[in-house]
């Protein structure tokens, strides 16, 4: 059967290995295997959120609200906005989808990092669109602006901060290229881990109302799947002139969440301590990550998110290493796919940290 040729150039994406895998290949418990390359939030999501679930779970016959007009309410709040200036999605990566599609055809040209987010490249490829990457792995505004004067580009994709990597560029310098922009050119701005490098680091922070007030053909994306601990329900938005908003509206097909995913998302904005706490953790057990990395010799990219990026350069093949991590019950991401000799961990909890350690102690030290 004859399909459309520009699939011939899509990859598929690889998610994260599931726990369910580890046991059936492996023989591991289920409760001793550690789950640390989805980037999840390992404290779970808030009681609040679990009670809610518990008290509408038993009317699930009736369709959700498609206006989803409360949780489209509860952000407009949170982020000073009307909900006018807001979608929702089955996760972030649906309105991704909506953003190159909206844009893009054969052709056209799209520009990101060399080592960014998988699906830019995967939803760009889709449509036949040209995908242009820097040179450094890591965001290069100056490397952009050349790209951008010499191929110009339908849509740019920044990752702040940026997965799988975890650098993440300074506000001002962020406004400062996005100035020299063309308004026609689709700015997206993916906001996925922006709670964590806002608490680090204020001059990360990006405010979607001063965003998209600066830049009207900007878009921000943010998701429940990382600090609010909602992975499992699928639920993100987008952030926008309502000129664009409505233009997603023609691609957004009706229900694209559930009434449990509704209910999770709106509960779980009012328990912003709760994100706060896990979000402080997150950062103090990084603490530990960095201190075992450069007490082994390795390197790590300073990280503004709820995980770490270990590069083993000569001394160990990336790729082995998560091997033999999963063989005990470890769950880790290499890096190999992006062309990294490197490992992607999930921040755990304090215990699940301390196995980590202990593992891979183990695992080098066999290795050597």
């Amino acid at each position: 059967m004859q399909f459309n040729q520009v699939l011939e150039n899509v990859t598929t994406y690889e998610a994260g290995k599931p726990i369910e895998l580890v046991v059936r290949e492996y023989g591991i418990d289920p409760k001793d295997v550690i789950k640390l390359a989805s980037n999840e939030n390992p404290y779970g999501t808030s009681p609040k959120v679990i009670a809610k679930i518990q008290e509408i779970v038993q009317n699930m016959s009736v369709y959700p609200d498609d206006s989803m007009y409360e949780l489209k309410e509860a952000l407009a709040n949170k982020f000073d906005l009307t909900n006018k200036h807001i979608i929702i999605g089955s996760g972030s990566d649906q309105i991704l989808e909506y953003c190159v599609h909206a844009k893009c055809e054969k052709d056209s040209k799209i520009l990101m990092a060399k080592t960014t987010f998988a699906m830019y490249e995967i939803y760009g490829k889709q449509t036949g669109a040209k995908i242009i990457k820097t040179e450094d792995d890591q965001h290069n505004l100056e490397q952009f602006s050349k790209l951008y004067k010499e191929h110009g580009a339908d849509v740019i994709f920044l990752c702040l901060p940026n997965n799988p990597l975890g650098e993440c560029l300074d506000k001002d310098a962020v406004y400062a290229f996005l100035e020299t922009i063309d308004k026609e050119t689709l700015i997206v701005v993916d906001g996925a881990y922006q709670e964590f490098a806002a608490f680090k680091d204020e001059k990360k922070r990006i405010v979607p109302k001063d965003l998209i007030a600066n830049f009207p053909n900007a878009i921000y994306l943010g998701t429940f799947s990382k600090a609010y601990g909602l992975g499992g329900m699928r639920v993100g938005y987008g952030i926008a002139q309502p000129d664009i908003i409505n233009t997603f509206y023609k691609l957004r097909a009706p229900f694209n969440i559930t009434t449990l995913t509704l209910a999770a998302a709106i509960e779980a904005l009012k328990d912003e301590e709760f994100v706060t706490s896990c979000i402080a953790k997150n950062f103090e057990e990084m603490k530990r990550y960095e201190e075992y990395v450069t007490k082994k010799g390795f390197e790590f990219i300073p990280s503004y998110t709820n995980f770490i990026t270990i590069k083993f350069g000569d001394k160990f093949v990336s790729k082995i290493v998560a091997q033999k991590l999963l063989e005990k019950g470890v769950i880790v991401r290499d890096l190999t796919s992006y062309g990294q000799n490197a490992i992607r961990i999930t921040i755990g909890r304090a215990e699940q940290n301390t196995k980590v350690f202990e593992q891979l102690d183990e695992v080098l030290e066999k290795l050597k």
